[in-house]
């Protein structure tokens, strides 16, 4: 969203504390300015192998680059859980305080998240923003919102995250309250604040109420349909927008970004009078802040009402990584309902494997699917998959219709596949592929007496 408002009296302006949004329709905050590249100073509290550590923090990196932060320097503490107070232990907390007093480097982000409190003392400590990885992840949201229901979504989940960490902003109008017993304008000031984000809180989970209403009804009519269901699922980046893209032409935008998808796409393919549908939606990451699974809940059902899920992985990326990210993916599933839907595991981005590292891989996942959206690899084999698992869903029909029921013949050639006929003494014997909502309206149909004309059975 817009910039930040100027420092107050002089005083240090705490970005997570800012003014409660006083406008009717807001622009969106940002706790970075994408307008200039910004050093940030990467913190971080561990407790992990070595391997995991360099994946969290390359993955930190990726993040603040997304959101427009040059990573200039790190600072890691090995300990159990970090600090309950500073988050760093006071000795590394010192050092790292001399560093930016000398470098002043635009932003401190920590790799973990902060509660307010650690935010608040780190603040003060360093005399610098500090910003953790929930404030960046729903930066990037805001950066990448197009849809009206999307802008909406983020701005509920940044101001759920900022309505605890209000009460920094006024701590020089405290100093002027009374003794015992008095309330400061400090304070009122602050409950003021709290009041209109309560309020502009409730105003957006409205809003969002009646889209959700309007997505509810297109969901009853997509439920109701006979087509095949198919949802892209996958961490961020792993390369889904562009398999959208080559499997169907949908036009997504694809950019080497983090959660350069937000607002859920559906395309669909067919090929032999067999339909799908496949919808793009957002990427995972491990630990996905809880407000923003909360507010997408509703774009994330595409996921949850699918019949299959293709969980998109990256090839190229070392073992360890890719194993960690696909265990981040199944438990965002598993939030939002949609563990129990049946997987087909893709492995993208094989173009950047050689052939040895590609065969090595297929032992290791004998039932996934290569693919290359660059290339083309597999793209094929996956569609063939696809319309397989459509047709599996087909019943298939086999029906004695009397010569006099031409209506029934009609109807299974008008929705059937691979339809056969034989004459009969009596009537054709008709045998088709059907989806189960046609099946059971032709054979509804074909258990019909027809009617004559004249009042009685023909």
């Amino acid at each position: 969203m817009g910039k930040q408002s100027a420092p107050l009296d002089g005083d240090l302006q705490r970005t997570y504390r800012g003014r409660a949004w006083r406008d009717e329709e807001p622009t969106r905050r940002l706790l970075l300015d994408t307008n200039v590249e910004e050093k940030a100073v990467l913190i971080a509290s561990l407790n992990c192998s070595a391997v995991e550590e360099a994946d969290r923090l390359t993955e930190m990196g990726e993040l603040l680059r997304t959101a427009g932060a040059t990573v200039v320097h790190r600072v890691v503490q090995h300990r159990e859980r970090p600090d309950p107070r500073l988050y760093l232990g006071k000795g590394r907390l010192e050092e790292l305080a001399e560093w930016v007093k000398e470098h002043k480097p635009n932003v401190v982000v920590a790799e973990g998240d902060l509660a307010a409190g650690q935010q608040r003392h780190l603040e003060d400590k360093l005399n610098t923003r500090v910003v953790d990885r929930t404030g960046i992840i729903l930066d990037i949201f805001a950066l990448h919102a197009k849809s009206a229901e999307g802008k909406l979504q983020v701005e509920l989940a940044q101001m759920e995250y900022s309505y605890s960490r209000q009460e920094g902003l006024w701590q020089h109008l405290e100093r002027l309250g009374g003794g015992v017993g008095t309330r400061g304008p400090g304070e009122s000031q602050l409950e003021s604040d709290r009041r209109m984000i309560r309020e502009r809180m409730g105003l957006l989970r409205k809003r969002l109420q009646e889209a959700a209403k309007s997505r509810d009804t297109m969901r009853e009519e997509r439920m109701a349909s006979p087509v095949t269901r198919v949802a892209l699922a996958g961490y961020t980046n792993a390369g889904k927008s562009s398999l959208m893209n080559a499997l169907t032409g949908a036009g997504v935008d694809v950019n080497n970004a983090l959660f350069e998808t937000l607002d859920a796409t559906t395309r669909a393919f067919s090929q032999d009078g067999v339909k799908v549908l496949v919808s793009d939606t957002v990427g995972f990451i491990r630990h996905l802040p809880h407000q923003l699974v909360e507010s997408f809940r509703s774009t994330l059902d595409e996921v949850r009402d699918a019949h299959l899920i293709l969980h998109v992985a990256d090839a190229s990326e070392d073992d360890d990584g890719r194993e960690a990210r696909a265990k981040a993916v199944v438990e965002v599933l598993d939030e939002i309902g949609a563990g129990e839907v049946p997987h087909l595991h893709v492995m993208n981005k094989c173009d950047l494997l050689d052939i040895e590292d590609l065969d090595a891989l297929r032992r290791q996942y004998p039932t996934a699917i290569f693919t290359s959206a660059i290339s083309g690899e597999g793209l094929d084999e996956l569609r063939d998959r696809l319309l397989a698992t459509a047709r599996a869903r087909w019943d298939r029909v086999v029906l004695e219709v009397p010569y006099s029921r031409g209506d029934v013949i009609s109807a299974i050639y008008s929705a059937g596949r691979e339809v056969t006929q034989e004459a009969g003494p009596e009537g054709t014997l008709i045998r088709a592929l059907m989806p189960p909502v046609d099946a059971a309206r032709v054979r509804a149909l074909a258990a019909k007496e027809r009617q004559s004309p004249y009042g009685g059975p023909r």
